[in-house]
């Protein structure tokens, strides 16, 4: 099959075992980057479940073959073709070497091994490796690696790969080697080589059972100021994940390195974690608070991978949320933690606001598309398409979902017993699940149709009180609704869903909750199971008439339907206990507001804001007893993304013209206010990224952000110029620039001007900073007379931008694209005619992140005639000149 041709489905009904298993690989390695010469060793065996006779195939992608030998003699029974390599005439068990040779410098898909910034770098996962070498390059094929690499040692000082240094030393003509053991089978994607001019910074610690481990952080030498808090990250993850679940740090030291070139935002591979430098380097003067809480999520995330994805993987590629929605879910619970410890639900549920907005912007959108697929999906074309927000954050809602079902106890229990059982192995997302039910005594059967139904459910609910018998009915009805064509194709039956509800009364307080049929009441918060299309709970002995708090710290991904008063919304924002659902009141409240002002925008009608609005948000914002973190995220308004999503045929310039209105109002109504906030919640002295100071900051920096609305924006310039000026940290330097921006809408280019060219001129020399001053000027407003398309567009050609660099392309191109609708959707078509530029141009260079900018029109049939038209014709015209699958499959599933 070639790139060009209709690539075929795989399907997961079609897995059939490897018909040769490998129990061992030896990899040597002569680095060049022109030429890099790989002569790999492997012992192997027929396997006895699958077919006999078969010959060998192995895969390959972009390799010269050089040779070939059965024990150790040449083998002329081999075909190299365009995807792999054919051996016949073989033996049951048998060692098979292959020298072959790769191009690393020309590889600008960053698949497999690739040079970046005169360094060697590797990425495996999912079918890199077959771009190193000749493989059974598939995650059910595990064996034990020895990896030896030789290259010039000037040039190459630091040799790495996975697993234990077990040999180094120097040989003729300035080179020099070293040989790297892993003591576990592991498949191939989770392999890594590392070689170049790299420094670290190092730590021992002692594990939980005593043993002596080694952290290192590599990084190239001008970046090690940048490493202290992904060191401090890891340690936190490695000690937190002996308390929480038992598991050590299994191999005697652990390794990240930053590579700025990088598809992805890490990857695991054992004991070698290879990291995008956006997920390790931090410090004050270049991370903002959010880097910094990325960083530690991240590092948390490819740390716990060790056990969850490493030490038991993925039988094959449709398992993918096996080991990524389990360790997403994991890598939450341990942000969560670090935020609030399992004690303080208030701080823990700002990280659970933030993980739910998230998956609702884009992963509900992805399940109403034409790449909606279930948590296991059930076919592909290129799997590099399917690390998706559905695999990833629905999958870890799944998981999320036994531990309510259960409890920390009961889903400790059955993560316990899925170590027990499957430590080394491949499985799937159906062993996780036994385990689960086996631990806890249940029949989880239903529950599979989690994994197996695409779509966003939906719950409607219907309450009846009966003031006699003093019964309050609730009425539980799942469905899809109008839901994408995907989705209705998996759907067999109702879900097994746990719905959390909280009853509040008149006073605030929630109300103790007892069904019918128990003797007596048990908490303010019940989990109640909702298993058929429609189900009534009866609770009992309920004084009056109560508002329901609905799907408490959104207990599943659901949408629920239930009809709320204005009035009703705003007593939950004030009075709700759960805090999740204190916020999501609010986004309510919002979202109905914001949508009845898009209509009248698209209707051309005058545009007004109800006070009991104003009234509801303002209480928010000077309720001193709510942290300043919670405050920030109930003052945000829902993103003109998500309120498109909210439409039947959504109109970007009707939601941008009501949003800003709202957005004006608010800063105008309650001008004062906000300028309190911002002086109450502006400290002095050192930065600190921990929680508390990571939340004055951004309530503050929320207060500018709303000032620089106003019409006349004086307060806001004055304000961001000092903040600009003074800032000791990134968060507050660019949340200034940020301002300025926004109120250069109105004041003009000369308000922003020289803050952006100051902020070039700091820090020209900090890669990860200038994507900031990228992105910044690609989300900005515009204007009629400034468009933002004609920003972008010079900044194409200024000498800072590459499109070969994953990141600066993300900064610029994605920003614009993908949050700037207002902007993008321009109703002449340019920024689709932009955007099938980009995607073509990046198909040539590199296809994942060239597919990645392609679904920025997966949804392109939602909006109105006009624009689906235009959109439509971006479409075809890349259909009809890329190459790759990865785009293919994306442009050809939204044209269908």
């Amino acid at each position: 099959m070639s790139d060009t041709a209709s690539p075929a489905v795989i399907r997961r009904a079609d897995y059939a075992q490897p018909a040769f298993l490998i129990d061992s690989v030896a990899l040597e390695f002569d680095l060049v980057p022109e030429r890099t010469i790989v002569k790999n060793t492997m012992r192997l065996r027929r396997n006895p479940d699958g077919a006999p006779g078969a010959r060998l195939e192995l895969m390959g992608e972009a390799l010269e073959l050089v040779s070939v030998a059965l024990n150790g003699v040449p083998h002329a029974e081999h075909r190299a073709h365009e995807h792999g390599l054919t051996v016949e005439n073989l033996p049951d068990a048998f060692e098979l070497t292959i020298v072959s040779a790769c191009q690393p410098a020309e590889n600008t898909t960053l698949s497999g091994l690739y040079v970046s910034s005169g360094n060697f770098f590797t990425q495996c996962e999912a079918e890199g490796f077959r771009r190193i070498t000749y493989f059974l390059d598939r995650p059910d094929v595990m064996a034990i690696y020895t990896v030896t690499l030789r290259a010039d040692k000037a040039a190459y000082p630091v040799l790495l790969s996975n697993g234990n240094l077990v040999e180094e030393g120097e040989l003729p003509d300035g080179r020099h080697f070293a040989k790297w053991e892993d003591p576990f089978k592991k498949p191939s994607y989770l392999f890594a080589l590392v070689a170049g001019k790299l420094v670290a910074i190092e730590e021992r610690i002692r594990s939980g059972s005593g043993k002596e481990k080694l952290l290192q952080v590599w990084v190239e030498p001008h970046d090690l100021d940048k490493t202290r808090h992904a060191m401090d990250s890891l340690i936190n993850s490695i000690r937190w994940d002996e308390a929480r679940f038992g598991l050590e740090l299994d191999l005697d030291r652990f390794m990240i390195v930053a590579v700025s070139d990088f598809n992805m935002g890490a990857m695991e591979n054992k004991g070698l974690n290879i990291f995008n430098t956006k997920y390790v380097l931090a410090n004050p003067e270049t991370a903002t608070d959010t880097d910094f809480a990325n960083v530690e999520a991240v590092v948390g995330h490819e740390y716990f991978h060790n056990w969850t994805g490493n030490r038991i993987t993925c039988r094959d590629w449709f398992q993918l949320s096996l080991k990524e929605g389990l360790t997403v879910f994991r890598d939450q619970e341990f942000s969560a933690d670090m935020q609030g410890g399992d004690t303080d639900e208030a701080a823990r549920a700002v990280k659970r606001i933030e993980d739910v907005r998230a998956l609702r912007q884009f992963q509900f959108a992805e399940d109403a598309g034409p790449m909606a697929h279930p948590v296991r999906p059930e076919s592909y074309v290129e799997i590099n398409n399917f690390y998706t927000m559905t695999v990833y954050e629905k999958g870890a809602e799944v998981v999320r979902m036994y531990q309510t079902l259960f409890g920390r106890d009961g889903f400790r229990r059955g993560m316990d017993l899925y170590f027990k059982r499957h430590d080394g192995q491949a499985v799937t997302c159906d062993d996780f699940r036994l385990a689960l039910a086996d631990a806890n005594g249940r029949d989880l059967t239903q529950f599979e149709r989690w994994y197996s139904q695409a779509g966003t459910p939906r719950v409607s609910v219907r309450t009846a009180y009966d003031s006699a018998q003093r019964r309050y009915a609730v009425t539980l009805t799942q469905h899809y609704g109008d839901c994408a064509p995907a989705a209705r194709e998996t759907q067999t039956g109702p879900l097994l869903i746990p719905f959390a509800l909280g009853l509040i009364g008149r006073d605030g307080r929630d109300v103790p909750l007892r069904l019918e049929g128990e003797t007596q009441a048990a908490g303010t918060t019940r989990v109640l199971e909702l298993t058929e299309a429609e189900q009534t709970f009866t609770f009992v002995d309920v004084a009056e008439a109560p508002l329901p708090s609905l799907l408490r710290n959104f207990s599943a991904p659901v949408v629920v339907e239930y009809d709320y008063t204005n009035d009703e919304l705003a007593f939950l924002l004030a009075h709700d206990s759960d805090p999740f659902n204190r916020w999501e009141a609010g986004q309510r409240l919002a979202t109905r507001e914001l949508l009845a002002l898009t209509a009248r925008a698209a209707a051309s009608e005058p545009l007004s804001l109800d006070d009991s609005v104003v009234a509801a948000f303002a209480r928010v914002l000077t309720d001193e007893s709510l942290s300043p973190a919670f405050r920030e995220l109930a003052l945000i308004l829902p993103s003109e993304a998500y309120l498109a999503e909210q439409m039947a045929e959504s109109n970007p310039a009707a939601v941008h013209a009501a949003r800003q209105f709202m957005r004006k109002r608010l800063a105008t109504a309650l001008r004062a206010e906000w300028l309190a906030v911002y002086e109450r919640h502006t400290a002095s002295g050192p930065y600190e990224p921990t929680p508390k100071a990571t939340g004055h900051r951004a309530l503050k920096n929320l207060a500018l952000a709303y000032l620089a609305e106003l019409d006349d924006p004086v307060d806001a310039i004055r304000l961001a110029n000092a903040q600009y000026d003074a800032a000791n940290n990134m968060t507050d330097r660019a949340a200034a620039l940020a301002a300025l921006l926004a109120a250069a809408t109105t004041a003009g280019a000369a308000a922003a001007q020289p803050a952006l060219d100051d902020f070039y001129r700091r820090f020209e020399n900090e890669p990860l900073v200038i994507d900031k001053w990228f992105a910044m000027q690609a989300m900005q407003r515009g204007s009629l007379d400034r468009r933002i398309i004609d920003v972008v567009g010079k900044l194409m050609a200024h000498p800072a931008f590459t499109l070969r660099n994953p990141n600066r392309a993300r900064s610029l191109i994605f920003s614009f694209c993908t949050h700037n609708p207002a902007q993008f959707h321009a109703e002449d078509g340019s920024g689709y005619a932009f955007w099938a530029e980009q995607v073509i141009a990046l198909d040539a260079l590199n296809p994942q992140v060239a597919a990645r900018l392609a679904r920025s029109l997966e949804l392109w049939r939602r909006y109105t005639p006009a624009l689906r038209e235009r959109m439509r014709e971006a479409l075809e015209r890349v259909a009809s000149q890329v190459k790759s699958r990865d785009v293919r499959e994306v442009v050809e599933k939204a044209l269908a």
